[in-house]
């Protein structure tokens, strides 16, 4: 995979937590070409990454849906809960009845978006999706024109078997719910005579289910196109997720290929005596084996339709993965290696025929030669400020000539705090506050401060933190122009970094003690700003002074005694 022409910079966001003046309750597609074709002219931001946006789990008839977008229903599509409605052709030709429900429906997507943006309510995915099916429902009954038609057919004709059962189990999932663990034992088979029959019954829907697939694509592909007019080198960066949900579309149209009764996770480790066991089921070595790595290729070929590069969510999935016996603890799972020159082989293939960048997220525990590897393959790493210290030696901050050039380098990500909170330290206050703490608050919040206070030292004494600190937003500041500073290929900017936001988007470690995946992006009054505000904020627009100025990296001045 080929790097980076030169240094980029660009924003990473949450969609669903972007609302604009004309979304319906959360972020959707619309929106990121927006934000990309704004921050690609006006900032000169050469990507923008978003989070996984693969198709979800439907609600079921009696609870919610996961919000989470990391354990998704299926991988290999799209969600069509990103579709802006207004923007799909066939929305213009609604008449008479019809088109008075689309207005009805507008104006009660308008009072969802003011609950969250006014009223403090949380992003309900849920309803924003029962809107939206409504919409596309009327939709679906305007013919396509013969072009549209032409085109829908290729799409078609393109991803054959994989979209139908895909379309299927989703109208399937209507009948019988989201889990087809508990349909009727001839339909858990997608290769089944009645499975067949079944499916011809409920053409219709499969063919809406289709529809929809075909529309979230075509809207990807104007996002990127607008990314790459706004002059964007990369573009949009998608996030392939590690794994897909058991009860899902994917775990059903590909279950020979997935390991039954096994869940992949994490061992015990320093910060999690117990492990982890994630509910995602793993892949199968020797299946992906013998059909020549044809799902993951096709889930890399899909993902990389309208995409300048993309973010591999724990890499080191590629090379092995922790499996843990339904039913039993994740400490008595156990490694099960992958062969990773095969994996990385098909990946680079597919990136290069992209031309896209590929990013691995490979945080935390790694595997020794794990990133040796991926580099020699042209894949980028990442690497977050507040963990780049010299492990190996002194333990401090790590200056910036010494980072890695191969990676994308950052502040944060949508699992840890915002800068705002690290340097404040609110994020040992709000686990305080719901019980998550081991440790007496104090001694937590007093290591916390000492970690700030060792990074702040070091941006001063190079000069990046003019005064020596005391003001948060200017070291906000230092910590990016310190990025800058770094050899790293790409810069990314938590878009909620810029104004202030000092709420984590997810939580590990909690399900419902905070609203993971749920929150709008705020100021530092924790008020929600829309896309139209961001562009206009007054401290975003001091922030973005730092890229405006790329320092080259930087030494600390002779005769300073080190960190």
């Amino acid at each position: 995979v080929p790097p980076p022409r030169e240094k980029s910079y660009g924003l990473l966001v949450q969609l669903y937590s972007l609302l604009s003046r004309r979304s319906w309750g959360m972020g959707d597609l619309g929106d990121l070409a927006e934000l990309a074709a704004w921050s690609g002219r006006a900032l000169g931001a050469g990507f923008v990454q978003v989070n996984p946006l693969h198709a979800a789990v439907p609600k079921p008839p009696d609870g919610a849906s996961d919000p989470s977008p990391y354990r998704p229903s299926s991988r290999r599509f799209p969600d069509p809960v990103h579709l802006r409605v207004e923007d799909i052709p066939e929305y213009a030709q609604l008449a008479g009845e019809a088109r008075d429900m689309a207005a009805e429906l507008t104006r009660r997507a308008a009072a969802l978006s003011e609950s969250v943006l006014q009223q403090g309510q949380l992003i309900d995915r849920d309803a924003v999706w029962a809107l939206k099916l409504q919409a596309l429902e009327l939709i679906h009954e305007v013919p396509l024109g013969p072009g549209r038609r032409a085109a829908y057919n290729d799409f078609l004709a393109e991803h054959g078997q994989a979209l139908e059962d895909h379309a299927t189990w989703y109208a399937l999932a209507e009948q019988y719910g989201p889990d087809w663990h508990a349909w009727p034992q001839t339909l858990r088979d997608p290769a089944s005579p009645q499975t067949a029959r079944t499916r011809r019954e409920l053409m219709d829907r499969v063919d809406f289910h289709c529809r929809l697939a075909w529309l979230t694509d075509a809207q990807l592909a104007a996002a990127q196109r607008s990314a790459r007019d706004a002059g964007m080198d990369i573009g949009l960066v998608h996030d392939l997720a590690v794994g897909v949900h058991p009860a899902g579309a994917d775990a059903w149209g590909q279950q020979r290929h997935f390991a039954a009764g096994m869940s992949t996770g994490a061992p015990p480790d320093a910060f999690n005596a117990r492990g982890q066991d994630w509910g995602l089921p793993p892949w199968r070595p020797d299946r992906l084996a013998e059909s020549g790595y044809a799902p993951y290729r096709a889930l890399l070929r899909g993902l990389l339709r309208h995409a300048g590069a993309i973010r591999i969510d724990h890499v080191m999935g590629l090379f092995r993965l922790w499996w843990v016996p339904e039913g039993r603890a994740p400490t008595e799972g156990t490694y099960v290696q992958y062969d990773a020159e095969a994996m990385l082989a098909v990946l680079t293939l597919e990136a290069h025929r992209a031309g896209a960048l590929v990013i691995g997220e490979d945080l935390g525990t790694v595997e020794p030669g794990v990133r040796e590897t991926l580099q020699r393959r042209g894949v980028l790493g990442t690497s977050v400020l507040w963990f780049e210290r010299d492990w190996a030696g002194t333990g401090r901050p790590l200056p910036p000539e010494r980072w890695r050039a191969d990676c994308l380098a950052t502040a944060t990500t949508h699992d840890l705090p915002s800068t705002a909170a690290r340097i404040t330290g609110e994020h040992v206050h709000l686990r305080d506050r719901l019980g998550l703490l081991t440790r007496p608050a104090a001694v937590e919040q007093g290591e916390a401060a000492a970690d700030v206070s060792e990074w702040l030292a070091l941006l001063s004494r190079l000069g990046m933190l003019p005064g020596g600190g005391g003001y948060e937003q200017e070291e906000i500041r230092a910590v990016h122009r310190f990025l800058l500073a770094t050899p790293a290929r790409m810069i990314g900017i938590w878009l909620p970094d810029a104004v202030g936001d000092r709420r984590p988007q997810n939580l590990p470690g909690t399900w419902d003690q905070y609203p993971n995946w749920r929150l709008p992006i705020a100021d530092a009054e924790g008020r929600p700003v829309t896309l139209e505000e961001l562009a206009a904020s007054p401290r975003l627009h001091a922030f973005m002074e730092v890229f405006r100025t790329r320092p080259e990296p930087r030494t600390a001045p002779p005769g300073a005694r080190p960190l």
